[in-house]
């Protein structure tokens, strides 16, 4: 395990000093199936029925090539399934654990698989849609691969080690389940297939309500469907319940995808019921038989493949210290070769700080000057247009006083002698005005002696009225 843990240090060192070795591609929406990775689906068709918003397919690839297909659940953050193809298994297994930054963060322009450490904090919303390694840690599950390494050989391993091809399995679930399925492929399935590289394989979880840390789901059922697309085809469907890691069963693929959402239809062509070859079915099903029992399939494959694999055990063990030198030698020529792009960096980031810093104080100089003779010329026009300008106001406010003066000089002659001229018109009209008053003068002066003679007298006949009634004694009526 510690050989592992080393070989998978100085396997991410080496992605993180040489990028671009391993990438998944979130498929867009516009594109067909699985675009690249169709190839991995029987007739190039991948399942029917994943419909939902949070279903994101990714194109999982390794060294510019693609090496399986994921249907990835970001409400459930795990896989719903991954699609490969059998390949002859390596033997050393080398873990490195990635993240596909685009799950979370679909703007994002890093299109590669990378190493979760070396995206924290520049990916937005790193964890969003999909697991990550702190989800794991300390909750008693581990890192369960749906596309197992151990039935892909070195470069197709590798590409296995994502987190979104990762389920969460108490650790003997896992071993079980890996072991079950290995078994299973390698002695029931490969052998009874006439063309092996048309034997597809999707693995698959039915999520569960049940949460590690209240965001991954831990699935409640583990399924295996494969199908032989050849003349003689056939297809098998596997589950494992994860409460009881030693239970194991297969079923028809119909049978399989009832289990599944409504709808679901895994294979097309021949890998269909009613095309398949009933003979070769059996012989398949009473060796998955066997192997459920304990019993060991004879095949002249499988005890070639026995022998191969003791040699290269041997062979292994005789090779480890080698292999460790080797991983201490990687990993000292790694460190020197990132010490020495590190100090070229900051030698090239402090001279080019400097020039730029340099070129920029220029610029800015130029860039004044320029302004300032720009300034200049554009204002010599608007000058000259302000001065002539003021020379024809000018020229303006002299006509204005020269008029104004010859007014006020002519006004004095002219007024006198229309005055002068006007003097008899209005003396003789006048005359009738003149006339009118003295005669209306004349008649109240009459009116007035008139009124004063009426008044006097009045008052003379009224005191002598009164006298005589007061002086003069009263007689009789005769009198």
């Amino acid at each position: 395990r510690d050989g592992t843990m080393k070989a998978a240090i100085v396997v991410l060192l080496c992605v993180s000093v040489f990028p671009g070795f391993s990438r998944g591609r979130v498929v867009g929406e516009d594109e067909t199936g699985f675009a690249e990775c169709n190839v991995f689906f029987p007739g190039q068709v991948p399942p029917e029925g994943y419909t939902e918003p949070f279903h994101v397919k990714v194109c999982q690839q390794y060294n510019k090539e693609p090496r399986f297909a994921t249907l990835y659940s970001t409400k459930d953050k795990i896989p719903l399934y991954s699609a490969f193809k059998y390949t002859k298994p390596a033997q050393n297994e080398e873990e490195r654990w990635l993240v596909e930054p685009q799950v979370d963060d679909p703007e994002n322009d890093l299109q590669e698989m990378v190493h979760e450490a070396d995206v924290v904090g520049t990916v937005a919303s790193l964890g969003a849609n999909q697991a990550l390694t702190s989800d794991y840690v300390g909750s008693g599950y581990e890192r369960g691969l749906l596309n197992p390494s151990s039935l892909n050989k070195e470069d197709f391993q590798m590409a296995t080690y994502t987190l979104t091809n990762a389920v969460p399995l108490s650790p003997s679930l896992s071993k079980s389940w890996h072991r079950d399925v290995g078994r299973v492929v390698e002695q029931a399935l490969v052998p009874h297939c006439s063309k092996k590289d048309h034997l597809y394989l999707l693995a698959g979880a039915i999520p569960s309500s049940v949460r590690v840390k209240g965001k991954v789901s831990v699935p409640e059922t583990l399924w295996l469907a494969a199908c032989c697309d050849a003349p003689e085809g056939w297809s098998l469907g596997l589950v494992k319940k994860t409460d009881d890691e030693n239970s194991l069963a297969d079923l028809t693929v119909g049978e399989l995808e009832k289990q599944l959402l409504a709808g679901v239809h895994l294979f097309k062509g021949n890998c269909v019921e009613d095309n398949q070859s009933q003979e070769k079915k059996a012989a398949v099903l009473q060796a998955v038989s066997q192997i459920r029992s304990g019993e060991q399939v004879g095949t002249s494959d499988n005890q070639e493949a026995r022998e191969s694999g003791l040699v290269r055990k041997v062979a292994s063990i005789i090779a480890t210290p080698f292999i460790k030198l080797l991983e201490l030698l990687i990993y000292v020529f790694v460190e020197l070769v990132k010490f020495v792009f590190y100090c070229l960096w900051l030698v090239i980031k402090r001279v080019g700080g400097t020039v730029l810093s340099g070129v920029y104080s220029l610029w800015n100089g130029v860039m004044s000057y320029l302004k300032a003779i720009s300034m200049v010329l554009i204002s010599i026009p608007y000058d000259l247009g302000r001065v002539i300008v003021n020379i024809f106001l000018g020229f303006l406010q002299i006509v204005q006083d020269v008029a104004s003066l010859i007014y006020g000089i002519l006004r004095i002659p002219v007024g006198f002698v229309l005055h002068l001229a006007a003097f008899p018109y209005h003396s003789i009209c006048a005359i009738p005005a003149v006339l009118k008053d003295l005669a209306t003068g004349i008649g109240g002066i009459f009116s007035l002696v008139v009124d004063a003679t009426a008044a006097l007298l009045h008052g003379s006949y009224y005191l002598a009225a009164h006298l005589v009634k007061r002086f003069v004694p009263k007689g009789s009526s005769d009198d």
